[in-house]
């Protein structure tokens, strides 16, 4: 598209002299920024150049104005040691240098080879050799202009000096532009310039005479140039997965439950019949918490779990045996996983059907890695009805795991103190099986107790290393980074 704006068009016209215009001071604009962008287009177009140039320049800072009219740290230092022999490094402070000089200095002498620091029996023992001459950085700051970059870096580093760069560009006609400039009329940057069809100018048009519609020129537009990508707001990936995933059971039928992060021992542990000297409850895979100490859990409460878990009460099991400890089910703890919420909701409704679920976070004193975190989300979920059968847990792991676009699923037997049968799952995902959590039936000995007579089906997965399959990431750790690029760039779901 060869036709110019009226803007454009007077750049040209300014540099028809052939000469480079600082790109401040070209006649006809009022700035360098009005300049530049009128040199846009003509500069794609390759009639106009632009150069342009970096200069740097050093500043003392009100630090380096101190040395150098005191002097740096290290010749200060360095002047004092000379005929002392060995000094202790706290002697320094005694003899006038200030506090905040002494770490610097040693750390100069060291490097400047202009002091001998050695460890001994007295402490840190400081001794020189004759004063040495000026150096590089003694000579830089007094004359700044005539400092190499190194050395100036060096002061920079110092907090010394502040480096500035500036930038000046030039403007100049390229042969093509040239050429494009003496085709312009002297009037071709005259008029009136339409940079927005508005309705006002639609309906006005019509009135206008001959003469006056010509001096309305339609400023023209490439709608080749390349254009910034937008980077609008948007939900995070992981909001994104969980939208979704609240979306696959609400269309199941199913209705969303939350709890606390902080629960008592009981709801978390003994509830779930996991015993009171199960590994999960040590210090290496729980954090318990000092400030509360402990939750009061209700009397009956605590009577009706320590019958079960001493000889398994009314389940017809025979419990773990010994004394159940009620103070230990009173600690306070961050949850290790959201089933204690689903504990709570089968005890407030143990005559009802119910198919809930819940997404939480969760806290285990893990290492971090790639695989895995000390936090993170659990998609926890339950069905309770007289038709709930084994059949219906793996259904509806295989239909979840096909609408998160995991269409291959396996189960594998394991065990949980809470469930029986239990089973790992483990989803096929770029050639090979991931484990994503586990599932089963709740025993007796959790449901009983509450006064819930149905089977109770339930699962429980991993939101991050299903989000890390969904988002293609090696690295658990990488969804939590905040790689602007990343969020930009990842797609909405």
């Amino acid at each position: 598209m060869d036709e110019l704006s009226l803007a454009e068009s007077r750049l040209l016209l300014a540099l028809k002299d052939g000469k480079a215009h600082p790109a401040g001071s070209v006649p006809g604009f009022a700035t360098e920024s009005e300049a530049l962008v009128a040199a846009d287009r003509p500069v794609r177009l390759g009639l106009v150049a632009v150069q342009e140039t970096v200069q740097s320049r050093a500043d003392l800072t009100p630090e380096g104005k101190r040395v150098l009219a005191e002097g740096f740290p290290e010749r200060r230092v360095v002047r004092l040691l000379v005929g002392r022999g060995a000094v202790p490094l706290e002697r320094l402070a005694t003899l006038g240098v200030p506090a905040g000089d002494v770490q610097v200095a040693v750390g100069w002498l060291r490097r400047k080879n202009w002091a001998k620091v050695e460890k001994g029996p007295d402490g840190t023992m400081l001794s020189a050799t004759a004063e040495p001459m000026p150096d590089e950085q003694e000579g830089a700051l007094k004359d700044l202009a005539r400092a190499s970059g190194k050395v100036l870096a060096d002061l920079a580093a110092r907090g010394l000096v502040a480096l500035k760069e500036s930038k000046s560009r030039t403007l100049a006609l390229t042969p093509a532009g040239t050429t494009k400039a003496s085709t312009l009329r002297a009037d071709a940057a005259e008029g009136t310039e339409v940079n927005q069809i508005t309705p006002e100018l639609i309906a006005k048009w019509s009135t206008m005479s001959p003469a006056e519609k010509a001096k309305q020129r339609l400023r023209p537009f490439d709608f080749n140039v390349p254009v910034a990508v937008p980077a609008p707001g948007k939900a995070h990936p992981l909001t994104q997965i969980l939208t979704e995933i609240r979306q696959i059971f609400w269309s199941m039928g199913f209705t969303e439950i939350a709890g606390d992060y902080v629960e008592s021992a009981h709801w978390n542990m003994d509830a779930l019949f996991i015993p009171q000297d199960h590994p999960a409850r040590e210090m290496q895979d729980t954090f318990y918490l000092a400030e509360p100490a402990s939750i009061v859990v209700p009397r009956a409460d605590l009577d009706r779990v320590a019958a079960v878990h001493e000889t398994g009460g009314t389940t017809g099991s025979t419990g773990w045996g010994g004394r159940f400890d009620r103070d230990v089910s009173q600690k306070a703890m961050l949850r290790t996983h959201t089933t204690n919420t689903t504990i709570r909701h089968l005890a407030a409704h143990p005559k009802e059907p119910l198919k809930a679920f819940g997404l939480g976070r969760v806290f285990r004193k893990e290492t971090m890695d790639a695989t895995h975190l000390p936090e993170f989300t659990q998609i926890e979920g339950i069905v309770t009805e007289p038709g709930a059968t084994f059949d219906t847990l793996v259904g509806l792991c295989r239909h979840f795991f096909a609408r998160m676009g995991f269409p291959e699923v396996r189960f594998r037997p394991a065990y949980f103190p809470y469930t029986e049968p239990s089973m790992e799952i483990d989803v096929f995902y770029n050639g090979r099986w991931m484990e994503l959590g586990g599932c089963g039936i709740f025993r007796p000995e959790v449901t009983k107790p509450l006064g819930v007579r149905d089977n109770v089906v339930a699962w429980g997965f991993g939101l991050e290393r299903l989000a890390m399959m969904r988002l293609g990431l090696k690295d658990i750790r990488d969804l939590y980074v905040s790689d602007i690029e990343w969020l930009r760039t990842a797609p909405l779901r």
